[in-house]
């Protein structure tokens, strides 16, 4: 029972790898070739630019130039800015540090074309569709004929329709598709943000109201009335001297 499976098994990986063979064999009738021709380059560089406002774990909020407000959540700890030249964390950046965020896409143009190329006699042909050749190894290969795809028979070309068994053809098919290929290269600098001002230390003025000394009286001379007298004292004297001197002329004359 032992040797039936273990040559069961020797049977099956020989089929297999003459199947490997057959696979390779009948790759192997078929040329591909590919070239890639770069048609046109663009280049288109995007520059942002703002504060940092708040650092919060992770999380990072930003004050862009044009004065909006930035919200970047979970920013990855493998994110690296480039400050003063050193590498910065998102755990590094600080309130008030400035960052430049550089965005450069470049668009390249390409042409790919694909030419195929196979050698065969035909076996089948079912026109316009399919043609089965025997290839060089002897192996049969079903192929799909494209639409307007011509053979070379003995130097000429044909159609589908010129096909017939025993024919010996050669054909090639050239596909060509365009491709743009976009490559996108991020950079983000900073600078720190400016350091304190210098302590200044504080100067308290004390400002003390002293009242003015009283003006100095001016001193009265003696033959001076002071400004508070008057003129009716020296009138009434004089009145009183010039009654008297009324009265002593009356006496006199009634002696």
């Amino acid at each position: 029972m032992k040797l039936s499976t273990s040559k069961l098994v020797y049977e099956m990986l020989a089929v297999g790898g003459l199947c490997l063979l057959l696979a390779l064999s009948v790759n192997a009738q078929v040329q591909t070739q590919t070239n890639a021709t770069t048609t046109g380059t663009s280049t288109e560089v995007n520059v942002e630019r703002g504060t940092v406002v708040l650092v919060d774990g992770n999380d990072l909020v930003v004050k862009m130039d044009d004065g909006s407000i930035r919200h970047i959540p979970n920013v990855p700890e493998s994110a690296r800015a480039t400050v003063d030249g050193k590498q910065l964390g998102i755990h590094d950046l600080q309130p008030g540090m400035k960052l430049e965020h550089t965005i450069t896409t470049t668009s390249t143009e390409r042409q790919i074309t694909t030419v195929q190329s196979v050698t065969g006699k035909i076996w089948h042909v079912t026109p316009p569709t399919t043609v089965i050749l025997t290839l060089a190894d002897g192996t049969n290969q079903k192929f799909s004929i494209p639409k307007g795809q011509k053979f070379n028979v003995d130097g000429q070309m044909v159609d589908a329709w010129g096909l017939k068994k025993g024919m010996k053809i050669s054909a090639t098919k050239v596909v060509e598709v365009p491709e743009t290929v976009i490559a996108r290269e991020k950079t983000l600098t900073g600078t720190m943000p400016p350091p304190p001002p210098p302590d200044v230390p504080l100067l308290i003025v004390f400002v003390q109201h002293v009242p003015a000394p009283a003006a100095a009286e001016p001193e009265v001379a003696a033959n001076e009335l002071p400004k508070t007298g008057t003129m009716l004292p020296l009138i009434g004297l004089l009145g009183l001297a010039f009654t008297g001197v009324s009265f002593g002329m009356g006496l006199l004359r009634k002696m």
